[in-house]
C-alpha cells in the first residue's frame, strides 16, 4: 500500500513536469511553501526580471511573464491544489471549464492582469504609459516588527466621452507617380478612429507589506499602477523603501548600533540597566567591571532580523560614554579619590589620534 502511494506520488510530480511549467521551480520556493514565502519570492524576482530594467536581456519578457503565472497560481490556494494534482494544463483546462480565462484578473494586490487587456511584455508594439517611482518612508520599528501601509493612489482612469478620436497613429510612406517612370515616396500619418475617452481621477487604496528586516532602497512594485496611456498599457507604480532615521539606534544591514551614558561611579563600580528595544521588549545591559569611555559590548540575537531568514538576527553593538561631574573637589575628597584609585599619575604624552 505505502509502495503504491509513493508510485502515485512520483508519477503526479512527473506528471506536473510533463503536462507545463514547474511553476515552484521558477520561483525558487519549495513545494510546501508558505503564501508569505511565495508573495517575498515573486516580488524579488518581478523586480529582477521587470523588462524595463532588462532592455538588453531577451529572456527578460519570458521570464516576467512565468513568474507573474507562477505567482497568480500559487498564491491561490485554490489554483495552487489543482496545480499540484493536474499540473498546468490540468489547471488550464478546469479553468475553462469553470470561467473561460482565469488570467482575466488582478494579480492579488500587485495590480497585475493577464489575458486579453492584460500587460503583455512580449508584444513591444503597444505603448505603454509611464512608470511611476515613489520613495515610502519606513520607521525603523516597521522594519523590524513588520506592518502594512495603506498609500492613496489618485489614478487617471479612462472614462468614456462624447465623439471620436484620432487613435492608434502610425507613419506610412506613401508613394505616389509624378512622372512616366518617375515616383516619389513621402511619409504620411495614418491614424484610426475611435471613441473619445476622458481621463477622470479616481482615489485606489494601495496595501504594502512592510516585512520584518525590509532593507533601505528595497523597491515594492505594482504592475500596471503607473500612468496610463491612451492607446495602450498603463505604466508600473514602483516604490521605493526609504527608512526613516531613529533616535535611539542605527542600523547597518542586519547589525544595530546605540549608545549608553553611564555616570562616572556606575562606570567604576558597575550597573545594571534595561533598553526598551524597537517591539517594546526590554534588553539588559550589565557591567561589574569597570567601564570605560568609548567601551563596547555586543548583544547577539539583538539586532534586525535577517529578510530572507526572519529567524536570524544581527547584533546589537553598544557603546558606552562616561559622564564626568561638573564642578572641582575639595582637598580631603581629592586625597580620598587618590587612595581609593591608586593610580601613578600618567605622564605618557598623547598626539589626539
Amino acid at each position: 500500500m505505502i509502495r503504491q502511494c509513493l508510485i502515485l506520488l512520483l508519477l503526479s510530480w512527473v506528471m506536473i513536469v510533463i503536462a507545463g511549467r514547474d511553476f515552484y521551480k521558477i520561483l525558487g520556493v519549495e513545494r510546501n511553501a508558505s503564501v508569505k514565502q511565495i508573495k517575498k519570492a515573486y516580488r524579488k524576482l518581478a523586480v529582477k526580471y521587470h523588462p524595463d530594467k532588462n532592455p538588453d536581456n531577451p529572456d527578460a519578457n519570458q521570464m516576467f511573464q512565468d513568474i507573474s503565472a507562477a505567482y497568480e497560481v500559487l498564491s491561490d490556494g485554490d489554483t495552487r491544489r489543482i496545480y499540484d494534482q493536474y499540473g498546468e494544463d490540468g489547471l488550464q483546462k478546469h479553468s475553462k471549464h469553470e470561467s473561460g480565462d482565469m488570467f482575466s484578473s488582478f494579480f492579488g494586490g500587485f495590480g497585475f492582469q493577464f489575458g486579453s487587456g492584460g500587460h503583455d511584455h512580449h508584444n513591444r508594439d503597444i505603448p505603454r504609459g509611464g512608470t511611476i517611482y515613489m520613495d515610502l518612508v519606513v520607521s525603523l520599528e516597521d522594519m523590524y516588527n513588520g506592518n502594512f501601509i495603506e498609500v492613496a493612489r489618485y489614478k487617471p482612469v479612462a472614462k468614456p466621452s462624447s465623439g471620436k478620436r484620432k487613435c492608434n497613429c502610425r507613419t506610412e510612406m506613401r508613394t505616389v507617380q509624378i512622372g512616366p517612370g518617375q515616383f516619389q515616396m513621402s511619409p504620411q500619418q495614418i491614424c484610426e478612429e475611435c471613441p473619445n475617452v476622458k481621463f477622470v481621477h479616481e482615489e485606489k487604496l494601495l496595501e504594502i507589506e512592510i516585512e520584518p528586516g525590509m532593507r533601505d532602497g528595497q523597491e515594492y512594485p505594482f504592475i500596471s499602477e503607473g500612468e496610463p496611456h491612451i492607446d495602450g498599457e498603463p505604466g508600473d507604480l514602483i516604490f521605493t523603501i526609504r527608512q526613516q532615521k531613529h533616535p535611539i539606534f542605527e542600523r547597518r544591514g542586519d547589525d544595530l548600533y546605540t549608545n549608553i551614558t553611564v555616570s562616572l561611579r556606575d562606570a567604576l563600580v558597575g550597573f545594571s540597566m534595561e533598553i526598551t528595544h524597537l517591539d517594546g521588549h526590554k534588553v539588559t545591559v550589565k557591567r561589574e567591571k569597570v567601564t570605560w569611555s568609548g567601551a563596547k559590548i555586543q548583544k547577539q540575537g539583538e539586532g534586525m532580523p535577517n529578510y530572507d531568514n526572519n529567524q536570524r538576527k544581527g547584533i546589537l553593538y553598544i557603546t558606552f560614554d562616561v559622564d564626568f561631574p561638573r564642578g572641582t573637589f575639595s582637598d580631603e575628597e581629592k586625597e580620598d579619590i587618590i587612595k581609593i584609585l591608586k593610580q601613578d599619575p600618567s605622564q605618557k604624552p598623547y598626539n589626539g589620534l
